[in-house]
């Protein structure tokens, strides 16, 4: 069934402010949450590269989040979050894996970690496992702790093609989708997130 899926309610964990992090808009954020909280597909900077993003819990809005990227439900989704306590509810944690994932976070290192049984397959594909990030990005961390929730983060580019890193490309690339875009400058990491599995330690990407 289509359509919201329940799970414990979410908290407003919000990240204190770094004054060595760029300016940008409170109203800008809040329009942007609006429009998640409506079913939206929004596109936002994230530490490489625009991301596409979406209430992981509307089933709606991620099979039309999959359907803009052409991706496959079955490779699964990533996370981001503006702390631990957000992602959470999601997984399974054990003090070897809080220990191995938390020197890294808030930064651009995604883990691979094992779920909870509610998590949908929408997220995690074909997958018994979550990729997950607590961002560092000024913009993408505040949508997470805005919206009080994690945010579905992938690419904002359609599969096989290249990354996007400047908003024009991105307004060309998606022309005739329904996207709210959160115009902002992406971080300075020349490639995307290197991603680890929690459980092993080993690089997966």
């Amino acid at each position: 069934m289509i359509g919201k899926f329940q799970v414990p309610k979410r908290k407003n964990n919000l990240a204190p402010e770094d004054s060595k992090m760029p300016y940008h808009s409170s109203f800008k954020i809040k329009n942007a949450v609006r429009h998640l909280k409506d079913g939206a597909v929004i596109a936002y900077p994230t530490e490489a590269v625009y991301g596409l993003g979406c209430d992981p819990l509307n089933e709606a809005a991620v099979m039309t989040l999959l359907d803009i990227k052409q991706r496959p439900i079955e490779k699964g989704l990533i996370l981001i979050a503006s702390s631990l306590e957000q992602l959470r509810p999601y997984l399974v944690l054990d003090q070897t894996i809080i220990d191995r994932i938390t020197p890294t976070w808030p930064g651009p290192v995604t883990w691979v970690i094992p779920v909870q049984p509610w998590v949908p397959k929408w997220l995690t594909g074909e997958h018994q496992s979550l990729a997950v990030r607590v961002t560092n990005h000024p913009i993408a961390r505040d949508l997470c702790a805005q919206f009080g929730s994690p945010l579905v983060s992938t690419s904002a580019n359609p599969t096989t093609r290249p990354a996007i890193k400047e908003s024009r490309k991105l307004l060309k690339t998606f022309a005739d989708a329904d996207i709210f875009i959160v115009h902002g400058k992406v971080g300075e990491l020349a490639q995307e997130t290197a991603i680890y599995d929690a459980v092993s330690g080993a690089r997966l990407r």
